[in-house]
């Protein structure tokens, strides 16, 4: 008979298995994101749903009758350039709106400081004229036209919102309103600063075109692009800390200091108007980088945003328990599995850390597993997400759209160098459970796998996506498609997607769109210099100087470049300003694009886990409360694969698979062997504890497998069999070395 305690834990253990990820898909906050409530609440939800829909529609071709609904007549506002200011200025206005220039280390209310009111108040004063006059643009048909003086309105628009500008953004960083519940005054007169630049240039769009960047520019344009570039930084620094702004900040110096600069770095220098008026067109912030974050971007965000809505990604994750959680290390494989799958829709590592971590971090150090270690299990996975297909967190769009490469083909190519940086992060969390006699998580906590196998049709809006896009659909209506599956398979679960949650899924998308806004604006700024002053041209020349028409010399300093300008960017903008710079001497080598592009994004995407700044394995680190340094180092060790990878798919392309079957089933397994003994050799574990002299020469082997070949191979083979004869006590190391002579 079962008595009351055994029944009470029976059902405790019941609701462990149906709940283990419960919460994974939950809305989460960030320490400077303000939490409003009550009306500002309301306006927060409403601007951010618009925000979603407005680019969600104009991309499934509903602009007709947007600019009806509008009733903007002649003013195009789905016309790429206006598209992708209003991106731009409503990322901005929100990003404002909701994330403080401070951190929030407590709940605080109240009012507001009359005496910061009055420090805000010449600020605001300002930027209100500003708006004026630029409404008045819209509202009386006014225009700063080419007939217009050089300096028109600067009085009345620009100097008033340059100052304005300045003046709020300086009193946000000495004066920060700490109430968490509210909108800051000041960040509320900075949105209205970001509108009003936006508004400025989408009604001069048709001017700017024609003068932007050139003798012909007015002040106007100048003070308009130099308040919203500001505006930017500021932006990427509150959501994406200093190392991006920093970097961006050198480049933009760099258009002024050229005629004073040496060697290769000499250029004629630029003045203020020319500049800003330049770097604020497609050239620069409105580019690739902008032109890839309001379509593809967005739309994938959206994506995982229906996903989170509607739990799907709560299922994912339950899955991955339910088929490795009791396995040796149990939660740190779950890890790899889930994170990689939830990574790859992401579209940012740090960002996928947090979520999945919060879960899996826990987990893994309950199981044995160091807090650094979890951490760094956890980088390392989210970090691969963006690397795994179909959608490679939006980067094998972005890599289509630079490279014209179909992308089919691009994703066929990813497929096996992401399975060669997975199966070394298992080996390696493997290993170490091995090494230190980790067990699993016990059974009875873990959710039933007969039970998830029922709900596999979960998976569904995955394969609609990648079945769409291989049946030619554009992948705009791919996505969209995926999004609408999402809701309609929730139908079929516990929680199901009415009208409510596919709003909040629209409102959540947007707050998880605004970092990658201003990050690829920020890039922008980096693309717009290069293009301008020309280093990236004379950058490749240099490197082909260096490289001495070397190709492996030269894709080790592009691998050097690549993780520099990644390092505190999320991929796709670290790969868009790393293929600007150094892409075209890759190719100019004679390295074919598919190869030098991969190449590349590799180098960025891990850039998220290479010491100094590792954004992913930082955010890991403050999950596990680990020294973020030494997590770093760790995540670095244990992603050791991908550095490795990009070399391997050069030498042997059928890596990407170009060749016969024969060639690459033969890569794939020699591969995946060396991969093997790379894992042992960083873990010191094979059949064992490895000593140090044993560590070098398996790590020997190990690359002597990836060099791909038949007489590495055997090298490489020869030289594991004879580690693994001295671990199993057959032969003693001096046998070895005698055998060897």
């Amino acid at each position: 008979m079962t008595t009351q305690t055994e029944k009470a834990q029976q059902d405790t253990a019941a609701q462990n298995q149906a709940s283990i990820a419960n919460g994974v898909d939950a809305e989460i906050y960030t320490s400077n994101q303000r939490k409003p409530v009550g009306l500002a609440a309301k306006i927060a939800v409403i601007l951010c749903i618009a925000y979603t829909l407005f680019h969600v529609g104009v991309m499934n071709g509903l602009h007709d009758r947007l600019t009806d609904l509008l009733g903007i007549g002649s003013v195009d506002l789905t016309e790429p350039w206006r598209y992708r200011l209003i991106h731009v200025g409503g990322g901005l206005a929100l990003g404002f709106l909701l994330f403080s220039s401070t951190l929030f280390s407590e709940e605080r209310s109240g009012t507001a400081d009359p005496r910061r009111l009055l420090a805000v108040l010449p600020g605001a004063a300002l930027v209100a004229l500003a708006f004026g006059q630029a409404a008045l643009f819209w509202t009386t048909g006014m225009a700063v036209d080419q007939a217009a003086a050089a300096n028109a309105y600067s009085m009345t628009f620009g100097l008033p919102l340059v100052v304005g500008t300045f003046w709020l953004i300086v009193v946000g960083w000495f004066w920060p309103d700490r109430r968490r519940a509210t909108f800051d005054i000041a960040d509320l007169f900075l949105a209205l600063a970001a509108i009003t630049v936006a508004m400025y240039l989408i009604y001069h769009a048709p001017f700017l075109r024609l003068r932007g960047g050139t003798a012909l520019a007015k002040s106007a344009d100048m003070y308009a692009a130099l308040a919203g570039t500001v505006l930017i930084l500021e932006l990427a620094r509150r959501l994406a800390g200093l190392a991006l702004v920093i970097i961006a900040s050198i480049f933009v110096l760099y258009a002024f200091v050229g005629p004073w600069l040496p060697g290769i770095l000499e250029h004629r220098g630029y003045s203020m108007t020319r500049f800003f008026s330049y770097v604020y067109t497609d050239q620069g912030i409105l580019g690739p980088t902008t032109a890839i974050s309001s379509t593809y971007i967005i739309l994938f965000v959206a994506f995982a945003a229906f996903l989170q809505a509607s739990r799907v990604g709560e299922y994912f994750v339950n899955f991955a328990f339910a088929v490795a959680g009791g396995a040796r290390g149990g939660p740190a494989k779950v890890a790899v599995f889930s994170s990689g799958l939830m990574g790859m829709i992401n579209g940012t590592s740090a960002g996928n850390v947090v979520a999945t971590g919060s879960l899996t971090i826990p987990l893994m150090k309950r199981v044995g597993y160091k807090p650094q270690t979890a951490a760094s299990v956890e980088a390392a996975a989210s970090s691969g997400g963006q690397i795994l297909p179909p959608i490679m967190g939006a980067g094998a769009f972005i890599m289509s759209e630079i490279t014209g490469i179909p992308y089919a083909e691009i994703v066929t190519a990813a497929i096996i160098p992401a399975m060669l940086y997975f199966a070394s992060i298992y080996f390696n969390v493997d290993l170490a459970a091995q090494k230190f006699g980790m067990k699993g998580l016990p059974r009875s906590e873990l959710p039933r796998f007969d039970k998830l196998a029922r709900q596999a049709f979960l998976f569904l809006p995955i394969f609609i996506l990648i079945g769409a896009l291989f049946m030619g659909y554009s992948v705009i209506r791919a996505g969209t498609l995926g999004m609408a599956s999402a809701a309609v398979v929730s139908w079929l679960t516990p929680y199901p997607m009415g009208p409510r949650q596919i709003l909040f899924a629209f409102e959540i998308a947007a707050k998880m769109t605004l970092q990658l806004v201003a990050v690829c604006a920020a890039a922008g700024v980096i693309v717009g210099v290069i293009a301008l002053t020309g280093i990236g041209t004379r950058f490749s020349s240099m490197l082909l100087g260096l490289a001495d028409q070397n190709q492996a010399i030269a894709l080790f300093f592009a691998m050097i470049v690549s993780i520099i300008l990644g390092m505190g960017m999320p991929t796709t903008a670290a790969y868009a300003v790393a293929a600007s710079v150094i892409g075209p001497g890759l190719v100019q080598l004679g390295i074919p694009p598919l190869t030098a592009h991969f190449f590349i994004f590799y180098y960025a995407v891990m850039s998220a886990i290479t010491p100094p700044v590792a954004l992913a394995a930082y955010a890991g680190a403050a999950i596990a409360q680990s020294d973020p340094m030494k997590t770093s180092v760790e995540s670095f060790r244990i992603g050791l694969a991908a550095f490795v990878v990009p070399f391997m798919f050069f030498s042997s392309p059928a890596l990407l698979m170009e060749g016969s079957w024969f060639e690459i089933i033969h890569v794939v397994i020699s591969a995946l062997f060396g991969i093997y003994l790379l894992s042992s050799a960083v873990q010191g574990w094979f059949f064992g504890l490895l000593s140090m002299p044993l560590r070098a020469v398996l790590l020997i082997a190990a690359l002597s497998m990836i060099a791909q070949g038949w007489f590495t191979d055997a090298i490489g083979l020869s030289v594991a069999i004879g580690v693994w004869l001295v671990q199993k006590r057959f032969v003693d190391p001096n046998k070895v070395i005698r055998g060897a002579d």
